[in-house]
C-alpha cells in the first residue's frame, strides 16, 4: 500500500515525547509508523492521532537488529518509502561509576545508542534509493548530550556519542539527500521526569531541587518544524527546554 502523504517512522512512539511528536505529525498530514516494545502502548497512540490519519503499529525492541529490520521492511511495504526517522527510543539509567553493573551499561548502551545506529543504517537503505530520494533524520540527544547530571554515565555517555552519530549522518547523508539533525531537550513533562523524586532531582553540590518543567507539547511541535523543512535546509541542533531549568550554569 502507498500514500501520498510524509511518512513518518517513531520510534519509543508508546508514551512522552515519542507518542506527542507522533500525534502531532500525524495532526499536521503526516502518515506516521509508531514503533515501542508495548503493542498495547502503540495502539493508544494511534488512536489518539486524528480520524483519518494512517498509522501503523510495529512492536519493536531496538535492542534487536532483526526487529528493528523487520520495523523498516513493514515500512517500505506499507508506504512504499519513508521521509522522516526520528530516533527517539532511549533509556533513562545510572548510578554511582563503582557501582554500576556492566549489564546495566550495556542495556543503555545497546538501547540509546547501538539501537539510533541500526535505525539510520536502515534509513538510509530505504532512502537512498527512493523517487524522490532523500529524507530527514532526527535524533533525540538531550541535555546530557552537552552537560551530565550527577551518577548518570551511561545516559551522558550515550547521549554525548548520539551527538557523533547525528554529526556523521549529517556529512555521510549528503550525497544522498539525506538531512540529520538533533533535538536537545530539557525537562518535558513525560512519565520519566514524573517519576523523579517528591523533593526534586539530586543537583551537583549534593541538594535537592524541584526542577522548571515545560509542556511536551512544545517539544512535539518543534519536531514538526524541523521535519517540515525542506531537505535543502537543515537544524542541525536545537535545544528546547524550560526556561528556569538549570542548565547553563549547571555545576
Amino acid at each position: 500500500m502507498t500514500t501520498s502523504s510524509k511518512i513518518a517512522l517513531i520510534t519509543g512512539a508508546s508514551s512522552g515525547i515519542g507518542r506527542a511528536s507522533a500525534v502531532k505529525l500525524a495532526e499536521n498530514g503526516w502518515s506516521v509508523v509508531l514503533a515501542g516494545r508495548r503493542k498495547d502502548a502503540l495502539e493508544e497512540t494511534a488512536g489518539m492521532c486524528p480520524a483519518g490519519a494512517q498509522t501503523l503499529v510495529v512492536p519493536t525492541d531496538v535492542t534487536k537488529a532483526e526487529e528493528i529490520q523487520a520495523l523498516f521492511a513493514a515500512t517500505k511495504e506499507r508506504f512504499g518509502r519513508l521521509d522522516l526517522l526520528f530516533n527517539n527510543a532511549g533509556l533513562g539509567a545510572g548510578g554511582p561509576i563503582e557501582s554500576l553493573e556492566l549489564d546495566r551499561w550495556r542495556t543503555v548502551v545497546d538501547t540509546n545508542l547501538t539501537g539510533s545506529f541500526i535505525c539510520t543504517q536502515e534509513a538510509f537503505k530505504i532512502m537512498k534509493d527512493q523517487d524522490p530520494r532523500g529524507g530527514r533524520i532526527i535524533n533525540n540527544g538531550s541535555i546530557s548530550a552537552h552537560a551530565p547530571r550527577p551518577n548518570s554515565i551511561p545516559y551522558t555517555a550515550t547521549k554525548h556519542a548520539v551527538t557523533g552519530i547525528t554529526k556523521s549522518t549529517s556529512l555521510d547523508g549528503r550525497k544522498y539527500d539525506i538531512a540529520c539533525g538533533q533535538i536537545d531537550i530539557g525537562n518535558a513533562v513525560t512519565p520519566l521526569v514524573q517519576q523523579r523524586p517528591s523533593n526534586g532531582s539530586l543537583q551537583p553540590n549534593g541538594e535537592f531541587l524541584v526542577e522548571a518543567t515545560m509542556d511536551v507539547e512544545r517539544v512535539a511541535e518543534s519536531i514538526v518544524y524541523m521535519a517540515n523543512l525542506p531537505l535543502d535546509v537543515n537544524v542541525q541542533f536545537l535545544t528546547v527546554m524550560a526556561t528556569k531549568m538549570p542548565f547553563v550554569g549547571r555545576g
